[in-house]
């Protein structure tokens, strides 16, 4: 499994970052998102609308991270910035991840065609923003404090648009949509190595393999 950066960031990467925003954007304009945008999501405390303005903040960050050049940290690996993300380690409950929900809410009073119309621009902005970085360049995650290079910091922002466009598409009925195999695959591979880490070996490949065996769960957060 990959944790850093040790190869160019290829042309292959940077179409399915984008193919990844198509389908969220796709995704949080449909018209059963706006007629729900009030109703509680299948992520219990927080709306339709703030769930999918959750979901479209992942190309927001991405352009706006990116865009504001190299940070003076060191990056540090992908497993060890999940190890230390209060939002992992607490409880649904607790502030990082009360504050995530409310923070998603809020910005969701401002409605579905203020929405539509950030997506749109991010999109615009996107394949130029993604042209101009490489991939180990430092990005600072300020709402961390600290830095990922910029491949894995697309990563963590892939890993968003995977499991809430799941979450948004049941919350209104639709089909979960699907995404091209330079999305899934970075994605599990970033949720596999999370769960060996946090449950162990073993218990990946009983689930996989050995049901009879598995544990109740083998989530990586």
């Amino acid at each position: 499994m990959r944790w850093a950066s040790v190869v160019a960031m290829e042309q292959s990467e940077r179409d399915g970052f984008l193919a990844a925003a198509r389908v969220a954007a796709d995704l949080v304009r449909r018209p059963e998102v706006s007629e729900g945008w009030s109703d509680e999501s299948a992520c219990a405390g927080m709306s339709v609308g703030g769930l999918a303005c959750h979901l479209a903040t992942q190309s927001d960050l991405a352009v706006r991270l990116l865009q504001a050049g190299p940070s003076d940290l060191v990056p540090i690996p992908l497993a060890e910035h999940y190890a230390q993300a209060a939002w992992v380690r607490g409880a649904p409950d607790d502030a990082a991840n009360v504050g995530i929900r409310e923070g998603s809410d809020e910005l969701a009073l401002s409605g579905p065609s203020a929405l539509a119309a950030l997506v749109e621009s991010r999109l615009a902005a996107l394949p130029a923003v993604l042209a101009a970085v490489g991939p180990d360049t430092p990005v600072l995650i300020p709402w961390q404090g600290w830095a990922l290079t910029a491949r894995d910091f697309l990563v963590t922002r892939l890993m968003e648009t995977v499991v809430h466009s799941d979450d948004l598409a049941v919350s209104v009925d639709l089909p979960t949509p699907d995404f091209p195999d330079a999305v899934v695959a970075p994605v599990l591979d970033l949720l596999t190595g999370l769960a060996v880490r946090r449950h162990g070996a073993t218990a990946l490949v009983r689930t996989l393999a050995r049901p009879q065996r598995a544990p109740a769960t083998v989530a990586a957060f």
